[in-house]
């Protein structure tokens, strides 16, 4: 409960650092590149409690930087490896499920995603596949990466159940 207290504090009272890391519009870019990707590569809806995984996977530096380099890579054998790090997982998506919310309800309302049977697909105002700031750093960069890599990673998976049961993450 905590947590949601925290996170409900009004954008000026949060620190710098948390409101540059976890702004909805950074946060809603992220699922929405994974959303993109899974539609690309499926043709067919993220499912909406997979995109809840998004965030913890890709802002968690040592977690992003475990991924794959690949969408090939066998999802189970890659779950195995990573047993001790995927152990945090529950816990921090929990935490970042307020800031999930808040960046799912940015990017339908600026039209990046839509909703459509319990699922994300692109919206009528998509990210261009290469849109790039003017100024970002490697962490934004890597962040952005990671996410795409997950949608079509997530896109050759065989459930959204099977994702979920994989991570160590109940819906």
């Amino acid at each position: 409960m905590a947590d949601e207290t925290r996170w409900s504090l009004p954008w000026a009272e949060r620190s710098a650092e948390e409101a540059r890391i976890f702004n909805p519009a950074f946060c809603g870019e992220l699922i929405g590149h994974t959303a993109h990707e899974y539609h690309r590569t499926r043709q067919a809806a993220l499912g909406m409690v997979t995109t809840f995984l998004v965030l913890p996977l890709t802002l968690h530096t040592p977690t992003r930087e475990a991924l794959p380099l690949r969408a090939n890579k066998v999802f189970a054998g890659w779950v195995a490896e990573h047993a001790a790090l995927l152990a945090e997982l529950p816990e921090r998506a929990r935490r970042l499920r307020p800031i999930s919310r808040e960046a799912l309800l940015f990017a339908v309302r600026h039209r990046l995603l839509t909703l459509e049977g319990g699922g994300l697909l692109p919206g009528t105002n998509p990210l261009p596949r290469g849109a790039r700031l003017a100024v970002g750093t490697d962490e934004v960069k890597a962040a952005r990466n990671a996410a795409r890599l997950l949608g079509r990673w997530f896109a050759w998976q065989s459930t959204q159940t099977a994702i979920l049961q994989g991570m160590g993450v109940a819906p």
